[in-house]
């Protein structure tokens, strides 16, 4: 298994150790800005001027009279905490009401005129906007007092201007309330007139009504006109009516069944609904002479004259009884005639009565109507009678209870303002936080190279190694520098990525200049000569090359004369302070032959050097600026892009490797150069250990220095520029 292989990408989350990376690297911007910050508000708070506060409070109440009015729901109302009550009146203080006065009591357009304005008078607009900047006004919590507060450079000033706010204010409300109130009784008088007028008017309309209509006193009194069948009289003539009918229609059954029967059933039925004396004496004498006629027919005969005077007798007493019966029957139907008559009688005049005290109601009713449209405006005559009663005893009791000065302004013994202290310290807040908001924020905006994620992320290549900040020439320093340790690693790794041995050109690239790619060709090619290789250095950037002026040899022969075929390759490789190191430089560049490396040449150079070297190595311009890295990369067998830690964005890098991929160049792996190992711990353990191993060692190993020599021991470096 390839141990460089690059591994799947898992999500990057950031650690607190990321956060304190992120502010340790850009600790000079935070720095800058905090100073930056508490600087400029140390120097605004001491240049600004001072200012003292004078604070009067007063308490505010709904309008309200001193003692409780005839009604006790005002005086609560009054009293009660209301918020937007409050509110109210910081905009009245600060309204130009209570300010126009203010600026009159004290004269503050001719006064402020004097000392701010070269003698010219403000205009009043200009003095409220300078009352307005001074003034601050503070509700005491869930209460109805107000601290008004008057901020000036002259504490007597600002002492006065506060108590005159308080007390034009309170004299704003009472001339308000009392003009108010005046101007509301005025209209309620007004209003008293007008309905004073209307309910005479109306009253005169009435009377005019009654005269027309007739209406007696006593219907006037009553307020309906009066009735000819008053109720009760009504209900005596209903229950006799109802008397009278039933009486109607019992004697009309008797007298229907009555004259349906034959007399003789007459003669026995009549007796019993008509008690007859008359009647009952003459049945009972035809009973005996019926009896009489029976005896004497049987005993004398019919013939005789005893019999027919019995005869006649009884003919005489049914006659008498036929005739009594008529006469009942008589009787009985006149009663039914006299009870209908009565019915009837009793009904008209009862309709008749009806009749009168309907039309009489309706005759009476627009002057019934009229009083009761009296009598209402009669009513609210006296509803704003007793309500203009009301407001005038309101108007003059005393109301001295809508605004208190509970405490007069004092001219302030020290300035408030500016807080010096507070400052300075929200100063150093704001910087901390601003500096530190930067510093992220320039960490976001920065899309450059910062952790190998980074690179195995974007460019989906392994990290061959990690050189640390600061590094020199392994040639100057020797075998044993700390930092040829992160080269060794760099070697190693190389060695592994090879897929065969017979891959031994190198050509190291970069995206664009000094990302450190003549430094590390260098020191990869010492520490691999120093391990017993033969390498060779070719400095192929033909346009800019500085690799001869490292190694002290000189650049009048190189690469162009042999690939332009003037020198054979024995004359142009030099030889290095390391035996098995050699060098090609890269020779002087006529004008003409620009495109020489991509020469047939520059493939027959590369499989000779394949055959002579264990490894070479080509140094190359930035692949992003010429076409010279390009060729490399596709002749060569192996490409190492170098990636200079936070220098260009990742959008660059990615392009160089897609370049490399393009001509076809094996790109092997990615170098991360120029780490700061003491602002970025990440890297530590890439390359910094080695560090404390080497300097301890190197502490033990190295005798004291003796004081002739001290002098001598220290080596002078040679600093070398990157060239890019």
């Amino acid at each position: 298994m390839d141990p460089l292989k690059t591994q799947a990408q898992q999500e990057t989350r950031l650690h607190f150790l990321d956060y304190w990376r992120i502010i340790r690297i850009r600790k000079t911007v935070i720095l800058a800005v905090f100073l930056l910050v508490v600087i400029t508000a140390t120097l605004v708070t001491f240049i600004l001027p001072e200012s003292f506060a004078s604070t009067a409070r007063i308490m505010v109440n709904r309008d309200a009279t001193d003692i409780p009015s005839l009604t006790d729901s005002g005086q609560a109302l009054a009293r009660a905490y209301d918020p937007y009550f409050i509110q109210t009146e910081f905009e009245v203080i600060q309204s130009e009401l209570v300010l126009s006065n203010v600026i009159t009591v004290l004269d503050l357009n001719n006064e402020w005129g004097r000392k701010l304005n070269n003698g010219q008078p403000f205009k009043s607009l200009e003095s409220m906007k300078m009352i307005r900047s001074m003034l601050g006004l503070r509700p005491v919590r869930n209460t109805t007092i107000i601290d008004i507060t008057v901020y000036g450079q002259d504490p007597n000033e600002a002492a006065k201007l506060a108590n005159t706010i308080a007390e034009t204010y309170k004299q704003y409300r009472l001339d308000d309330g009392q003009k108010l109130a005046l101007g509301g009784i005025k209209a309620l008088e007004q209003k008293f007139a007008d309905q004073n007028a209307e309910l005479n008017k109306e009253a005169q309309k009435l009377d005019d009504l009654r005269l027309l209509h007739r209406i007696s006193d006593m219907e006037a009194a009553s307020g309906t006109p009066s009735q000819l069948v008053e109720t009760e009289i009504y209900r005596s003539f209903e229950r006799l009516r109802i008397d009278t009918e039933t009486t109607y229609e019992g004697q009309k059954s008797l007298w229907d069944q009555l004259r349906v029967l034959s007399p003789d059933e007459l003669k026995d039925v009549l007796p019993k609904i008509e008690p007859d004396t008359t009647l009952s004496e003459l049945i009972n004498n035809l009973n005996l002479t019926d009896q009489q006629e029976k005896a004497l027919r049987t005993d004398l005969g019919e013939s005789h004259p005893e019999y027919k005077k019995i005869v006649d007798q009884q003919q005489l007493l049914k006659k008498k009884i036929t005739d009594q019966i008529n006469g009942g029957m008589k009787a009985i139907e006149t009663r039914v005639q006299t009870a209908k008559a009565k019915l009837d009688t009793l009904v008209n005049n009862l309709e008749a009565a009806k009749s009168n005290d309907l039309r009489r109601a309706q005759e009476s009713r627009p002057y019934f109507d009229q009083k009761r449209r009296v009598e209402d405006l009669k009513q609210f005559k006296t509803i704003l009678e007793r309500k203009l009663q009301y407001e005038d005893i309101e108007v003059r009791l005393p109301k001295t209870g809508q605004v208190k000065i509970l405490e007069r302004a004092q001219p302030g013994l020290k300035p408030v303002r500016p807080n010096k202290t507070l400052n300075i310290i929200l100063g150093v807040i704001i910087g901390l936080v601003v500096g530190v908001g930067l510093a992220f924020f320039i960490e976001y905006l920065d899309t450059s190279v910062k952790t190998i994620d980074d690179v195995e992320r974007a460019l989906q290549a392994p990290v061959l190694g990690v050189i640390p900040q600061n590094v020199g020439y392994l040639i100057e320093e020797g075998a044993e520098s700390p930092h040829a340790e992160a080269y060794r690693v760099l070697r190693t790794n190389l060695m592994f990525a090879r897929k065969d041995d017979k891959l031994n050109t190198a050509a190291v690239v970069s995206a664009g200049a000094g990302e450190g790619k003549s430094t590390t060709v260098m020191n990869l090619a010492t520490v691999f000569a120093q391990s017993g290789m033969r390498v060779l250095v070719v400095d192929s950037d033909l346009r800019r090359p500085t690799l001869h002026k490292l190694l002290g040899l000189t650049n009048n022969l190189g690469l162009t004369n042999y690939l332009l075929k003037q020198n054979t390759l024995e004359e142009v490789i030099q030889i290095t302070s390391i035996a098995t190191l050699h060098f090609m430089a890269s020779g002087k560049l006529p004008s003409s032959s620009l495109g020489i490396l991509s020469s047939t040449q520059m493939k027959d150079l590369i499989s000779e050097l394949k055959m002579r070297y264990d490894f070479v190595f080509f140094d190359s311009p930035p692949i992003m600026g010429v076409s010279d890295a390009s060729i490399l990369a596709s002749e060569v067998d192996l490409t190492i892009q170098v990636i200079q830690y936070r220098r260009y964005p990742q959008p660059m890098n990615i392009r160089a490797k897609q370049l490399i991929e393009k001509v076809g160049g094996n790109l092997v792996g990615i170098v991360l150069n120029n780490i700061n190992m003491s602002q970025d711990e990440s890297y530590y353990y890439y390359s910094g250990y080695y560090h404390d191993y080497y300097a301890k060692s190197e502490e033990a190993m190295e005798p004291a220095p003796t004081g002739a020599d001290k002098g001598s021991s220290e080596k002078p470096k040679s600093e070398i520029k990157q060239k890019y």
